[in-house]
């Protein structure tokens, strides 16, 4: 079996290989003018407190956006919502340049955009995770979630550094212009891409039958086991150990250094997840005891990251926590996808992208205030003790998810369709 990155989704599917360009294109840019609209808030206001907000600005919208982009991605032509949802961001992104360019950029413009694309990206999300099977085919569900994820982690390492390469040199504009920039080539790929209309889409129209078809989607979670132990055991996951907000501290406390070493916390994850992408190959015919194994090495790797003093040990555990998280997702999400009916597949998703968005904010929350009770060492010992235990909880009460399986030793997808 090979240890290779599986690049057959790739090499095989021209539509797969114009999404996951368009994507990453628009990824870079996205995590680019993260990082401009932050310099700019806190440039503008002095506060911290409002970066917080403009980040709240996002996210909410985004939720939002997310359970109604997950009615409509099993109504709609998928790709035609991916396009509609992507091609507007071209103008919001064009819209932040254009402010930055006054000589009296106004807050409220920023606070406007960042909520209009947390909801633009929250409605066409869906849509795209729901569309990768039917580029793919199911045998290909986890390479597919590794191209993906290690796309992800590219991004979040060369998207934030660019981001300060431009606000240092050309300005901020031009990081805007550039995320625009990045979205109009997404949208143009996707117009190359043939039609995704779902499966079977539900009849019926009006707000009484979108809350109706939310119901059905909540009720097949509910009914099936293995995507409600997917979701519990990403929240053990994600819940529990999300320590980024802990690194400024642990870099001066724990390590004693400085801005170097902080750089280095944040980075030794990313690298560790590299590694596991680039190693993926295997994941296609794994199942659910190697995804429970994988969130164990994540959870056992930030324990022994909070216990020890030594620096080169703890960026080797953080690897190694990078590594099992890039693993868990790859699995979590290609499970996911290959147990849920086409006509599902979209609200599914966007339960799965409301966790996915709502547990990492509440881990970093809720580590930050232990770490006032325990201190920061204390917070992320305690939250990787806490995630083990709660995925044994979880691998112990969902038989099903240990014997759930990819490749040709999967199960056969669930009988029990919900009208």
């Amino acid at each position: 079996m090979s240890l290779a990155m599986d690049l057959t989704p790739l090499r095989e599917s021209r539509d797969f290989r114009l999404l996951y360009a368009g994507f990453l294109g628009a990824l870079l840019g996205t995590l680019m003018t993260s990082v401009a609209v932050a310099w700019q808030v806190y440039d503008l206001t002095g506060s911290a407190a409002h970066v917080g907000l403009v980040s709240l600005a996002r996210a909410l919208p985004l939720v939002a956006g997310v359970m109604v982009g997950g009615v409509l991605a099993d109504r709609r032509d998928r790709r035609a919502l991916m396009l509609w949802t992507r091609l507007p961001l071209t103008l919001v992104a064009a819209a932040l340049a254009f402010n930055a360019l006054l000589p009296d950029p106004y807050l409220w413009i920023i606070y406007f955009c960042t909520g209009l694309t947390g909801l633009l990206a929250g409605l066409g999300g869906p849509a795209m995770l729901a569309a990768i099977p039917a580029l793919v085919g199911t045998q290909r569900l986890a390479a597919a979630g590794a191209l993906t994820a290690s796309s992800t982690q590219l991004a979040a390492l060369l998207g934030p550094a660019l981001g300060g390469v431009l606000i240092a040199g050309p300005g901020l504009a031009a990081c805007f212009a550039v995320d625009a920039l990045g979205f109009l080539v997404f949208s143009v790929a996707l117009l190359f891409v043939r039609p995704l209309p779902p499966a079977a889409a539900p009849s019926g129209r009006g707000v009484r039958q979108a809350f109706a078809s939310i119901g059905t989607g909540l009720r097949y979670v509910r009914r099936d086991r293995i995507v409600i132990g997917l979701l519990l055991i990403d929240a053990a996951a994600m819940v529990f150990t999300m320590p980024q907000a802990l690194y400024p501290v642990l870099a001066d406390e724990q390590f004693g250094g400085g801005p170097g070493v902080l750089g280095l916390l944040y980075a030794a994850p990313a690298l560790g997840a590299l590694v596991g992408a680039a190693t993926s190959g295997w994941t296609g015919r794994a199942g659910g005891h190697a995804l429970i194994g994988a969130v164990l090495l994540w959870g056992l790797g930030l324990t022994g990251f909070g216990a020890t003093s030594f620096l080169p040990v703890a960026l080797l555990l953080l690897a190694l926590a990078g590594f099992g998280d890039l693993i868990s997702e790859t699995l979590r999400s290609a499970l996911l996808q290959h147990g849920t009916p086409d006509e599902l597949r979209g609200r599914v998703s966007s339960l799965w992208m409301v966790q996915a968005t709502v547990s990492p904010a509440l881990g970093n929350a809720g580590l930050g205030f232990l770490a006032g009770v325990t201190g920061a060492r204390g917070a992320v010992i305690t939250g990787g003790v806490v995630c083990v235990l709660a995925t044994v909880v979880v691998a112990v009460a969902f038989p099903e998810l240990r014997r759930a399986r990819l490749g040709e030793g999967a199960r056969a997808e669930s009988a029990q369709r919900v009208s």
